[in-house]
């Protein structure tokens, strides 16, 4: 048998389609078919055929579960080099959707964490049904959210974002659609229909989901908004703590007991990428800071201990280092910040 391409990529009445087909692994993105991805919109982007892009997932157990964890572990252990290829080549394709110059829609029915918000958020059609489970869990592995993360998450309403980003909340669409992380809500039996209907107008897949959109029901995060604008609009991870004691009810204290299990070190990058992500006037200046971020992070003690605990061992027990906030200096965190060599920087695609 020869295997099925991890991602199918066709033109089919005017709208390019990339659809993740890596089911066993929960479409979990790696090098490879990043490069698929990316040779396929470079291939349409002045394609008068294609109208508009469309990128959704085969089978039925979630858009996509985020990077090929494992390989960046194995990779981080040892000199980097292979999860550093990954990063260039996952935020160079990240990049180049948010620049996209047709209209991108993704359906992002099911599971979408990590790489697949990547791969999502930059469309301007994000749709969402009721199958759709959105997280960023960077900080319960020693990671970051990355992919973009620093200026989307930093742009949602409030402190929304940063609450987000440092617990990993995970959000259903009703959550999601009233964030504005994804734009519609449609019943995934709407989707057919959706698609049908676009291959008669394949310009405006806007207008065709504005026609089928449907109510995702009443947010859960709606009553805790003006507590997540204050309490988590400090700009200091300890603050954030603080802030959550003092508050007490019961909502501030399970925040506050979920944050304690994250990586203190992770808490505290992506704090401070999220700030920076905030003032940064393009995506591609994003994107540069969090490869610098990436490289680093991942031969990290935390973000190897992380990935034992979550998803080799599955004990999860993970133990960090440093074990408290106070311990992780400002120093460390600017240092995973700092510039790379002018020649190892991260670049756009030309």
């Amino acid at each position: 048998m020869i295997d099925e391409p991890e991602v199918l990529t066709r033109v089919q009445s005017g709208v390019g389609r990339l659809t993740l087909n890596r089911p066993k692994a929960l479409h979990a993105l790696n090098k490879a078919m990043c490069e698929a991805m990316t040779a396929a919109l470079l291939a349409w982007r002045e394609d008068p055929a294609v109208k508009s892009v469309l990128i959704d997932h085969a089978g039925e157990r979630g858009f996509c579960a985020g990077g090929d964890i494992r390989m960046i572990a194995e990779s981080g252990a040892g000199d980097a080099a292979e999860a550093r290829a990954f990063f260039l080549t996952e935020y160079r394709l990240n990049h180049l959707m948010f620049e996209y110059p047709k209209p991108i829609t993704a359906i992002v029915d099911g599971i979408v964490m990590g790489g697949g918000v990547g791969i999502s958020e930059p469309a301007e059609v994000r749709i969402a049904t009721e199958r759709t489970t959105y997280a960023m869990p960077e900080t319960g592995i020693g990671l970051f959210p990355d992919v973009g993360g620093g200026w989307f998450l930093s742009r949602l309403p409030g402190e929304t974002g940063t609450w987000l980003a440092l617990t990993g909340a995970r959000l259903k669409a009703a959550d999601t659609v009233f964030l504005g992380i994804h734009s519609h809500y449609l019943p995934s039996d709407a989707i057919e229909a959706f698609h049908a209907i676009l291959k008669t107008d394949p310009a405006h897949p806007a207008d065709v989901a504005d026609g089928l959109e449907d109510d995702p029901g009443e947010p859960t995060v709606g009553p805790h908004v003006e507590a997540i604008d204050r309490l988590f609009a400090h700009n200091t991870v300890e603050a954030i703590f603080a802030a959550l004691e003092a508050e007490g009810t019961e909502w501030a204290l399970a925040q506050l007991a979920t944050l304690k299990t994250k990586s203190p070190q992770s808490l505290k990058v992506t704090l401070r990428q999220l700030r920076l992500g905030r003032g940064m006037a393009d995506f591609a200046a994003n994107m540069a800071m969090e490869y610098r971020l990436g490289g680093r992070v991942v031969r990290t003690h935390d973000f190897q201990e992380g990935v034992r605990s979550v998803i080799v061992d599955k004990d999860g027990q993970p133990r960090w280092k440093p074990e408290t906030l106070a311990d992780v200096s400002d120093a460390e965190v600017e240092a995973l910040f700092a510039p790379l060599p002018a020649d190892q920087e991260w670049t756009p695609l030309g």
